[in-house]
């Protein structure tokens, strides 16, 4: 599962768990709405330590400037608060379950 995020302070506390994989979307984006049901499956599946946050940018602009988000759908993906990737508009779950196994793996000990 995981958290809308409703503000700028609840964005940032977040950011502070081991591993947190965030979905910037827009309403508008219909990618997004297809793709983020597929991202929620990856995590639950093989990255069940990793925590998901959801930031609608149309709605939450601030968290959307304060991480240099232009595009929906964006998914940057943290390890101990620190970016380790960041993927934009066409984005494969296959590529993004490759892109994250290897830190998470390390992090995770699996």
């Amino acid at each position: 599962m995981y958290t809308e995020i409703q503000n700028f302070e609840e964005f940032e506390s977040l950011k502070n768990e081991p591993a947190l994989l965030a979905y910037f979307s827009t309403e508008a984006c219909n990618v997004c709405k297809v793709l983020k049901p597929k991202v929620v499956q990856l995590l639950e599946a093989e990255f069940p330590e990793m925590k998901m946050a959801y930031v609608k940018s149309d709605v939450l602009p601030d968290i959307a400037g304060q991480n240099r988000i232009f595009a929906a759908p964006t998914i940057l993906v943290f390890f101990d608060g620190r970016e380790y990737i960041r993927k934009s508009r066409n984005i494969g779950i296959s590529e993004l379950q490759e892109a994250i196994a290897r830190p998470y793996n390390m992090m995770f000990g699996k």
